[in-house]
């Protein structure tokens, strides 16, 4: 499991945004990129060509699902 300390320094290798757990993986807050990166024994494969890009509905379901703006 993601500690609360490392999920406050770690940020979208491709924008910046903040990320937000969600179950085994990490997902970008960035509304244009919407990458969700997975976790591997406890270790973000925080690789951009081994993430995944979204669809705008499923990120705005996850988004909501942690009380983030989708705008």
């Amino acid at each position: 499991m993601i500690s609360k300390e490392l999920l406050d320094i770690l940020c979208c290798p491709e924008t910046k945004a903040d990320l937000v757990l969600d179950g085994e993986t990490l997902v970008s807050t960035d509304k244009k990129t919407r990458r969700r990166y997975r976790i591997e024994d406890d270790i973000p494969v925080m690789l951009i060509d081994e993430s995944e890009q979204l669809s705008m509905d499923d990120w705005k379901k996850i988004m909501k699902r942690h009380g983030k703006s989708v705008d």
